[in-house]
């Protein structure tokens, strides 16, 4: 029976039995101690990428979006992909924090920073996309709802470009509140550990004179929870109302009442691919490999491979169901994705999403580090390639062949894109230097509710 019982011990989430001040001392002397040379080359090379999308950003606007590689029939193309693919990104922020925290899982407290942080990041880089896409970004201020008394004009409210406006503000907001508030009583532990007089007064302007007090923390338990249950339906919602961008229109490969949930399992599994791919980096870069311990990481491979499966049988209803319809147009759309001239794309696709995260069966593999990181990486380019796939296969072939069409990149194209990579990184440079990666409050508070169960 012994023996039995010793089977059955789950995996400490924290290893080396560290006392609650040595984590505090790991995590808060990430952000105190001096800023080592690497981290200036790193932001040297990521601030460069953003200056190249900056300088971008600025040729498109003085020159026209005639500079992209869009053409008639292929209006949307690298610009809605990539808005759509950084959306997705910021889904397992929100995922990790918000679902897991109701559920009472704990694996999430080590991780949820972090993710909550990638998410904020990834909204920033999405939100260039729709500012530039309208064409006059001076006049972006029609996308709110403000009556325009000089042209009268009014918004569309029913078409879903607009929703989207909506949902993203409001996700993005949402997420920011969360963010922040369980980042206060950290930011109060960074302040009272100070050495200088600045860094108190910076810090505990932010901590916002958090104590530490019963009543502070009763407030701030109900305020974690009530943003924790908005933001829940952030995360269905988001990506449903992305997803509506295509699913409202009348286009072959677009109309369908698949792509709500099919493109929610699609944001997480990419959410979750981003956040293993930088969260192997960082606890080796940081070396808090146990405070971020292998069954963190194994978790999050085992939510990669369940959503991998849901979006392989999207794939696969996707293909069925325009055979049961009947309508020859739909058919030749997913027929001409598999076997048409963008066949390279949509193999990449099924490839990188649906047989290379089966890997993951093997608890060998997913307990590999070496593994999960090239796995991550394939899943995002993946995930890149279904957005692309969606958009410009369904586009590239009109009803007319005299107006079909083949859309290839521009330079501006590419290096803008690039660029948001280097706006994310650079972001996340700031964020790990700043402030700390992972959560104290509730990393120590799981550990004295587990040393409390044992004894």
């Amino acid at each position: 029976m012994a023996d039995l019982a010793i089977k059955h011990i789950d995996v400490p989430l924290i290893q080396g039995n560290p006392t609650l001040g040595q984590v505090t001392h790991t995590v808060a002397d990430i952000v105190e101690r001096p800023v080592h040379p690497n981290w200036y080359k790193a932001l040297a090379v990521t601030g460069s990428i953003t200056a190249l999308m900056g300088a971008m950003l600025g040729y498109l606007v003085f020159t026209g979006i005639g500079v992209w590689g869009n053409n008639s029939p292929v209006g949307w193309a690298w610009d809605i992909t990539n808005f759509v693919f950084w959306i997705g990104i910021g889904h397992a922020g929100t995922l990790i924090s918000a679902i897991l925290f109701l559920f009472r899982q704990k694996w999430r407290t080590s991780i949820n920073r972090f993710a909550e942080a990638m998410t904020l990041f990834a909204v920033a880089c999405a939100a260039i996309y729709p500012g530039v896409h309208i064409g006059r970004p001076w006049r972006a201020y029609w996308l709110f709802p403000i009556p325009n008394l000089d042209l009268n004009m009014w918004q569309n409210f029913r078409s879903p470009l607009l929703w989207d406006v909506f949902a993203v503000s409001t996700y993005g907001t949402v997420s920011l509140l969360f963010w922040y508030v369980g980042l206060v009583p950290d930011l109060a532990t960074i302040r009272d550990r100070a050495t200088t007089k600045l860094r108190a007064t910076i810090y505990g302007v932010f901590a916002l004179g958090w104590r530490g007090s019963a009543t502070h923390w009763k407030h701030y338990e109900k305020a974690y929870l009530l943003l924790a249950a908005l933001s829940t339906p952030l995360v269905l919602s988001v990506h449903t109302i992305v997803s509506f961008d295509f699913a409202v229109s009348i286009l072959p490969g677009w109309h369908t009442t698949i792509f709500p949930p099919y493109f929610v399992a699609g944001a997480i599994f990419s959410g979750f691919a981003m956040v293993v791919t930088l969260m192997v980096i960082a606890r080796w870069a940081f070396q808090v490999q146990h405070l971020v311990t292998m069954k963190h990481l194994e978790n999050m491979n085992k939510v990669i491979l369940a959503t991998g499966m849901i979006v392989g049988y999207a794939y696969g209803t996707e293909f069925f169901t325009a055979w049961y319809s009947g309508n020859k147009y739909e058919q030749f759309v997913f027929i001409n994705r598999a076997f048409g001239p963008y066949y390279w794309a949509y193999w990449t696709m099924v490839t990188c999403n649906v047989l290379v995260p089966q890997i993951f069966w093997f608890k060998k593999m997913r307990t590999s580090l070496p593994v999960m990181f090239v796995v991550s990486l394939l899943v995002n380019v993946g995930m890149w390639f279904e957005r692309f796939v969606i958009i410009v296969t369904s586009l590239h072939r009109d009803f007319l062949p005299s107006s079909w069409g083949y859309f290839r990149p521009t330079f501006v194209d590419i290096l803008t894109f690039f660029g948001t990579f280097g706006l994310f990184l650079t972001l996340f440079l700031f964020f790990v230097r700043f402030l700390p990666m992972i959560a104290l409050s509730e990393v120590k508070g799981m550990m004295a509710h587990d040393n409390h169960d044992k004894h």
